[in-house]
């Protein structure tokens, strides 16, 4: 029987092309789609997000290009370095581009919009109702609700409100609610609109891509191979989002109780970083060390080396009580190492996997004693620390984008 749906777009701001952005998720989806025969078009900003890199550098308003196989159609805009006025017009830029997509690129039968920002939606929803496709909305970050819950706006704040309004709006418009988190069912119960258009495909990784560059782009490193030491690690950026503060206070508290031979190695850069690396020299803090930026493509080779990685955001139990679904979590499985978080949440990957251990997210001390707990185990009953191990390897199996692929077929087939 022939497919109703042959034809999709994806409008994804930030849908970055592969070894250049590190928001890979809709190339991912985009690549394994082919493979199930279906035509797959990604519409993208020219810039790539927390780069100075610009895919358009001449006056053309859109520029075609393929990557393995991928069709891509960038869409000019400003580039940007902060969260300031130029990436305000940089967002505008976009959604204007994407809401008059030439005749030229063809006709859509679905229209897959993946936020964060609602504008994205806004643009998809013209698509499908102009070239009369299906029309899915994806949510990866919950706006305004993320602002709301980190104090940076009330409800009450007119901003919010319109944001609302919109969200509201575009989850009636479509025909699919897919969400990255996996409590967005109790999300649209709270807001009080139709569950049975949720659907839930987290992020994940692709375990042959990861595989290859552990082994290809080893990482070599004094501490990281010091197998005297029990290494803690932690990979990306040292933002505010982050909080390491709380974390290295932490090695604080297992310095002072005597355990000198558990390290703190941190591979990130930027952000926090300055004040934080001030804070460890003036508490003399000398477990922590900084090791700087990494190739990304290094991060599986230093993951597999290490004991025990730490997954530390902002305490945020209100916004947090949907799930999780960040990038980093996925590369953590995929090294087949344990995971110590301070993110409580709902819908617990750690412990729906055994694969780690959450602990209070507020509380120096609780993380203190849950790498204590990890060390221990390493060391006096290395069977049961090797189970979590184990564990983590069958998580990320769960998660690798073919299987997550899958999933997002089964969603398409349920459309037509």
């Amino acid at each position: 029987m022939d497919k109703k749906i042959k034809n999709i777009w994806i409008i994804n701001h930030y849908a970055d092309p592969p070894n250049i952005g590190k928001f890979n998720r809709h190339y991912n989806f985009a690549k394994n789609l082919k493979d199930y025969g279906y035509n797959v078009k990604i519409f993208t900003a020219s810039t790539i997000h927390t780069t100075q890199i610009n895919m358009i550098s001449n006056d053309a308003v859109y520029k075609e290009d393929k990557f393995n196989g991928v069709d891509y159609v960038f869409l000019r805009a400003m580039s940007y370095e902060n969260n300031g006025m130029k990436r305000v017009i940089n967002m505008l830029q976009y959604f204007f581009r994407a809401l008059f997509i030439p005749k030229s690129f063809g006709k859509p039968d679905l229209v897959f919009a993946s936020g964060p920002h609602p504008l994205t939606w806004i643009a998809g929803y013209r698509q499908a109702k102009k070239n009369n496709a299906k029309f899915i909305t994806e949510t990866r970050d919950l706006w305004p609700e993320t602002f709301v819950a980190m104090g940076k706006m009330t409800k009450k704040n007119i901003i919010a409100k319109i944001l609302y309004k919109i969200e509201r709006w575009m989850y009636n418009k479509s025909d699919i609610i897919l969400f990255t988190l996996p409590g967005g069912i109790d999300y649209i119960k709270k807001i009080g609109l139709d569950t049975s258009k949720v659907r839930y495909i987290n992020n994940g990784i692709v375990l042959k891509d990861y595989d290859e560059n552990k082994k290809n782009f080893e990482y070599e490193d004094d501490d990281l191979s010091n197998k005297e030491n029990f290494n803690v690690v932690f990979s990306g950026a040292i933002g505010k989002a982050n909080d390491l503060g709380r974390v290295i206070r932490a090695f604080k508290i297992i310095k002072d109780r005597g355990y000198n031979d558990i390290k703190f190695l941190i591979f990130g850069d930027k952000g926090e970083r300055k004040e934080l690396e001030k804070y460890v020299r003036e508490n003399n803090i000398d477990n922590v060390i900084f090791k700087g930026w990494v190739n990304k493509r290094q991060v599986p080779s230093i993951l597999s080396q290490s004991n025990l990685q730490v997954l530390s955001l902002a305490h945020l139990p209100e916004l947090f009580k949907y799930g999780l679904s960040p990038n980093k979590l996925f590369e953590y499985l995929a090294s087949g190492k344990p995971v110590i978080s301070n993110v409580e949440c709902g819908y617990d990957l750690l412990q729906k996997y055994n694969c780690g251990l959450t602990v209070k997210g507020d509380s120096e001390e609780s993380m203190a004693d849950g790498i204590i707990y990890f060390y221990k185990l390493y060391k006096e009953e290395p069977g049961k620390y090797l189970q979590y191990c184990e564990n983590s390897l069958k998580a990320a199996k769960d998660f690798d984008f073919k299987n997550l692929s899958e999933k997002l077929v089964e969603v398409i087939e349920s459309l037509e």
